[in-house]
């Protein structure tokens, strides 16, 4: 039983943004008001502090099973909950890939004493081949939350039509991984003066635009719910917002390292900026923040992404790309966004709880009486440095080790239950 006294709670799900009390008693609010007392109760000092829905991450990959060097369900959820998130959706692209039912209940029943929500999607493709449509009914109903071929672009309209057609039917969510290969010279680092300089191919805009455009006409053929993962490029952004305007239920994500970095930190951080879809240029940079603002990107996720530090101590070319996110989320959310005026803490709570898990069928945590107890407590202002040694993730390949960040989560509580104290 847990009573939070003076905190300001901002609840996107509700409209609010006001000081109170919140009580838990086992997995549920139980109540939520001012002035509120009760005995046998923990008492948290919310004084100064934020208390918001717990933050959902619809797409993470954890490398569970088969690469679990790099990172695993357990260690994957450790650094969830010190990021503040009570909810994740795990990507495909394990080894075996999750495109079969005995891969899916694996993950399912691992991520079941993780303390936190662990969802998993399915492949679209069997073996992400590209090629044979996995039985995605036999997923759908095994709980499987989407489908995705993440990491790969689907190249074949007919299968990718097939998959729209199917998951609208199944009412679930496809997600799409939009780079064309021959517009990719080079993965990794946007075409551009940095990849000059760099003397390498690079991948062009025109990589992910191509694949935006045929995307989303299919998404407005189909009706089908369709999200444009890691959105990266200006191009991009507007084919999403014209989409949405001729009735497509199309979506975007964005992550922190889109909206705060540029190309120009492959110079600085080499590796550690080594994307998929790269790091593009400021004006795509800017269009991105121009997209959350405006409703055309509805959320915002990491593509927590580990890899060994041996890995990334390649060269650009032999390195993989990804950066571990979770556990800088929020704090890059709260300086690149909130902070210069772009958008509100109670607008990136959105983008980071409520249009996720709307997106993925689940009903969004929000602090109201009879709701389960899924909450962040964090000091908005609050800096912190994030420190190598300190990571919960396996993986350290983050631009912004040695960042100072606002933001510092204090408590993320899950099912009534403290998953994380800081």
């Amino acid at each position: 039983m847990l009573l939070i006294k003076n905190v300001r709670v901002v609840d996107a799900v509700n409209n609010t943004d006001r000081v109170m009390d919140i009580k838990i008693k086992g997995n549920l609010i139980e109540e939520v008001g001012e002035n509120l007392e009760g005995s046998g109760y923990e008492v948290i000092d919310g004084n100064h502090l934020v208390a918001a829905p717990g933050l959902v991450d619809t797409h993470v990959h954890f490398r569970d099973p088969g690469f679990t060097y790099k990172e695993d369900i357990i260690t994957g959820a450790k650094a969830a909950a010190k990021g503040g998130f009570t909810t994740v959706v795990c990507m495909a692209n394990t080894k075996p890939v999750v495109d079969n039912l005995e891969t899916l209940s694996y993950i399912q029943k691992k991520g079941e004493g993780t303390g936190i929500h662990l969802l998993q999607t399915a492949a679209i493709s069997k073996g992400l081949e590209g090629k044979e449509l996995v039985d995605m009914e036999s997923l759908a109903k095994a709980g499987a939350a989407g489908f995705t071929d993440d990491g790969i672009p689907l190249m074949d309209e007919k299968l990718l039509l097939q998959a729209m057609e199917k998951a609208k039917e199944l009412d679930l969510p496809i997600s799409l991984h939009e780079e064309h290969p021959l517009f990719v010279g080079a993965p990794g680092v946007h075409q551009g003066r940095v990849s000059k300089q760099l003397n390498y191919k690079g991948a062009s805009r025109t990589a992910e635009d191509i694949m935006v455009a045929r995307d989303c006409m299919l998404a407005l053929h189909t009706k089908a719910p369709v999200c444009i993962q890691h959105i990266s490029s200006k191009n991009s952004v507007e084919l999403v917002r014209m989409a949405k305007r001729m009735g497509a239920d199309i979506h975007a994500e964005a992550t922190p390292h889109h909206f705060t970095l540029t190309d120009q930190d492959v110079l600085k951080y080499g590796t550690y900026a080594r994307m998929n879809p790269p790091l593009r240029e400021e004006e795509d940079r800017v269009a991105i923040m121009e997209g959350l603002k405006d409703g055309t990107i509805d959320m915002i996720v990491t593509d927590h992404a580990p890899h060994s530090k041996e890995e990334k101590d390649r060269s650009m070319e032999a390195a993989p790309s990804g950066i571990t996110g979770l556990e800088t989320s929020l704090g890059l959310g709260i300086l690149s966004l909130v902070q210069p005026g772009h958008i509100t803490l109670l607008e990136l709570m959105a983008l980071m709880s409520k249009n996720p898990s709307e997106f993925y069928r689940m009903t969004p945590a929000s602090i109201t009486k009879g709701a389960v107890a899924d909450i962040v407590i964090f000091g908005e202002n609050e800096m912190w440095k994030v420190k190598e040694e300190e990571y919960a993730s396996k993986a350290v390949n983050s631009p912004f080790t040695n960042w100072e960040l606002p933001g510092k989560v204090h408590y993320t509580i899950c099912n009534g239950r403290i998953v994380y104290q800081g």
